[in-house]
């Protein structure tokens, strides 16, 4: 596989996570932890397909401790308080205030070694903090109070994909089919806590359904092994830099299903936010080769 073949692969990762949040919505009333053991499990069968013929694919679920510490935690972590967030806050607001990952993205890898902090990452840091601030001063209805867990547990899912992403990134030796390991021990993390939190609710109609079947094919489950192969064997640059784009792409489609109303407050935080974010990655987009 040439590295611009990779590269592709990875941006169809950007474009199913852009409709992470209208499926999301989409899929009706269905607890947190429920949806994302549906979900991951999905995912996970999605994986496993991909084994079939291939008899060493099995080999790659045998990792380091450290490893699944990653892939679950982050998996786990992050989808939990995002589901959680759309289910409490406005999907648009929570949904912009989540895709600051990119960003932190960007900020985070910066202490890697090798790697430093410029001015052009504060700067980009700085608008996204505008951005950001904007979301809660552009609602004139003011948040309601329910609101407020599900805007904090997006800001909390940005740092921890960020995180989860930047790890990944130092373990390149991971196979890509490793990752359907950790969606379907993720899974089983949200079965759990299902069980001990939530009351069951099934999709109701053949709509709601078939959004649980598309997430988990899709942003939740082909996704991943898309990003996977992008970041390991792609140009991580271009996908980083291409990664601002989803927070423009998700308002759209949320705003087109009819899950979110266009204002100019969210427009200007969406442009914002992704601009801050094309900064802070400008050495990824203009480093030479």
């Amino acid at each position: 596989m040439t590295p611009r073949t990779a590269t592709l692969i990875g941006l169809t990762a950007i474009l199913m996570w852009s409709l992470l949040s209208v499926m999301t919505v989409a899929t009706g009333k269905i607890p947190a932890f429920q949806l994302a053991a549906m979900t991951f499990a999905i995912g996970g069968l999605v994986g496993l397909l991909t084994w079939i013929g291939r008899n060493g694919a099995t080999k790659s679920l045998r990792q380091p401790l450290v490893v699944w510490v990653v892939g679950v935690g982050g998996l786990f972590g992050y989808h939990a308080l995002y589901f959680l967030a759309l289910r409490f806050a406005p999907p648009a607001e929570a949904g912009l205030l989540n895709y600051l990952w990119p960003l932190l993205i960007v900020l985070f890898s910066s202490f890697l070694p090798g790697e430093r902090l410029a001015a052009h990452h504060i700067i980009g840091a700085v608008l996204g903090l505008v951005g950001t601030v904007l979301l809660f001063a552009g609602n004139t209805s003011g948040f309601a109070p329910g609101a407020v867990p599900g805007l904090i547990a997006a800001f909390i899912a940005a740092f921890v994909w960020a995180t989860y992403s930047v790890l990944s990134r130092r373990l390149k030796a991971v196979p890509t089919d490793a990752v359907a390991g950790f969606c379907l021990a993720t899974a089983a993390l949200a079965a759990l806590m299902h069980g001990l939190l939530e009351t069951t609710v099934w999709p109701e109609t053949r709509v709601q359904w078939l959004s649980v079947i598309a997430l988990g094919i899709g942003p939740v489950g082909a996704a991943f092994y898309a990003w996977d192969i992008g970041m390991k064997r792609g140009d991580i640059r271009v996908l980083g830099a291409a990664s601002y784009a989803t927070p423009l792409l998700s308002t759209g489609f949320l705003i087109a299903a009819g899950f979110a109303k266009a204002s100019a407050s969210i427009a200007l935080a969406a442009i914002l936010i992704a601009g801050g974010g094309l900064i802070a990655a400008k050495d990824m987009v203009l480093r030479k080769r």
